[in-house]
């Protein structure tokens, strides 16, 4: 993240959703993707309108010949997290899933940002790619087929993770040294791993409003999420080093056992409750 981003961010969540300098009276939020290669969260600053129910952004990229990062992103993995100030001088914060407009629709859409604010007229001007308008919907945690399909992808997701584990245990049981192709794997596993615990805590919040009483299991997960996340770190660390086969296997072991602790007690407390069945 550039300098500037970053204290466009700081001073966007220090101040309800209100920034000054060059976007000072712009409509922004904040824009949360996850990195289509390294499965870490990217947060961006976007000028925004609504439409209806949904929000629109726009990759302008100021113009530039290419597209901005955080749409790659969200062409990659179209669940996203919205900042965005509210009334009362907060920060609103929710899930949301992207969606590129195409055709008639994006230009009618485009069209009208340019009339509201001629510098998108200028960019699209200034650049030979059609500049793409984003779609925002926010998802609806409120409604119980909403709770059964985060619960059905939560177990998904964790039998996946569990399986990509195992492969990359036993690659490393079978090996002497640690190949281009198994490293890739690894890497591959950690980005994963990134990516769906960042996805969970954009949903955490939205989670404990729905089930107050969960609010001490989700404090427990979150802190387990940061955990897990420096063990990751160490382990991609070695992957890119010289570190002997045997050491890689001792951390591979050390992350499974944290991450199968944690699976099962997330599984333990967010499912009965998604599902509305006995824990």
């Amino acid at each position: 993240m550039s300098d500037f981003n970053a204290q466009v961010i700081a001073e966007f969540r220090a101040n309800g959703g209100r920034v000054g300098g060059m976007f000072e009276g712009a409509r922004l939020l904040l824009l949360t993707t996850t990195g289509a290669r390294s499965g870490r969260p990217h947060t961006n600053p976007a000028v925004y309108v609504r439409d209806g129910a949904r929000l629109l952004v726009f990759a302008s990229n100021a113009g530039g010949p290419r597209h901005p990062a955080w749409f790659h992103n969200l062409r990659a993995d179209p669940h996203v997290t919205v900042e965005i100030g509210a009334q009362e001088g907060t920060v609103e914060r929710f899930s949301a899933t992207a969606d590129v407009t195409e055709g008639q629709e994006r230009d009618r859409l485009f069209a009208q940002q340019c009339a509201r604010d001629p510098a998108f007229a200028a960019y699209q001007a200034g650049t030979d790619r059609v500049i793409p308008v984003v779609a925002l919907y926010r998802v609806d945690l409120a409604d119980p087929a909403r709770h059964r399909a985060i619960a059905a992808h939560l177990t998904k997701v964790h039998d996946e993770l569990r399986a990509e584990l195992a492969a990359v245990r036993e690659g490393l049981g079978s090996s002497r040294t640690l190949g281009r192709q198994l490293a890739r794997h690894c890497l591959s596993f950690c980005g994963a791993m990134h990516a769906h615990h960042h996805n969970e805590d954009s949903v955490f919040d939205l989670l404990e409003q729905q089930f107050p009483d969960l609010s001490d299991a989700l404090d427990r997960m979150r802190r387990e999420h940061k955990v897990v996340a420096r063990t990751v770190e160490e382990l991609e660390a070695l992957l890119t080093s010289d570190a002997a086969p045997e050491i890689l296997r001792t951390e591979v072991d050390r992350l499974a056992a944290r991450l199968e602790e944690h699976f099962a007690y997330e599984e333990g407390q967010l499912i009965p409750a998604l599902t509305g069945t006995e824990r």
